[in-house]
């Protein structure tokens, strides 16, 4: 299908270009949203009195972008979420939880801003692109631990999976050497206890004997 364009559109063109898409991207993306219009001759007519009224639209909406993209791009954000020893998460973190991040930070925008491929799913330290306008983007970082100490840390580059598995191995090489010390322990000493007993009736032995 043709469309054309109404707003700049990602890897398709500017405002006023005529894009051939695949029928599904236009009837399900681009013409409900109101970025695209089908490229009949009515609409190319229509668009060409309605284009002065989207560039001033569409200059308004890059300045508000703008004020907002200066307000949040590369700020951190910690989400404190419960997960397993090796970081797994017991759920996820969604587009929908980072908007209400950013909404709580008075950055008032839709999930469909948020340029998340697929949930995140383990601790650790995450960049997440935000489409602010189609001429503006910009990234916040968002940090998942399963606390403030361990965000902090991840925060610092320490690899927190990595340094609680060692001191796990750490503390289990401990208490495999404290078993394996006293099981060595006992068996030398009955050892020598045996041999000492023998040793007293090889003594007594040839006493009785003679």
């Amino acid at each position: 299908m043709e469309v054309i364009l109404l707003e700049r559109v990602g890897k398709l063109g500017q405002m006023g270009d005529v894009v051939r898409v695949k029928d599904g991207f236009a009837r399900n993306f681009l013409l409900p949203r109101g970025k695209a219009l089908r490229a009949t001759a009515d609409n190319k007519t229509r668009f060409e009195g309605m284009k002065a009224e989207l560039q001033v639209k569409n200059l308004e909406l890059k300045g508000e972008a703008g004020q907002l993209a200066a307000k949040i791009d590369g700020r951190t954000y910690v989400v404190i979420r419960q997960a397993s020893e090796a970081g797994q998460l017991f759920g996820s973190v969604s587009t929908r939880d980072i908007t209400g991040l950013l909404k709580a930070d008075g950055a008032d925008i839709a999930r469909s801003q948020v340029s998340l491929n697929a949930p995140i799913k383990t601790i650790g330290q995450y960049k997440v692109p935000l489409a602010l306008h189609p001429e503006v983007e910009v990234s916040v970082t968002v940090t998942v631990a399963r606390s403030q100490e361990e965000a902090e840390r991840i925060a610092r580059g320490e690899n927190v999976l990595i340094a609680r598995t060692e001191a796990e191995e750490e503390a289990a090489a401990a208490a495999a050497t404290a078993e394996s010390f006293f099981e060595e322990g006992a068996k030398p000493a009955d050892e020598e206890a045996g041999e000492e007993a023998e040793a007293e009736a090889a003594a007594e032995k040839p006493a009785a004997e003679q």
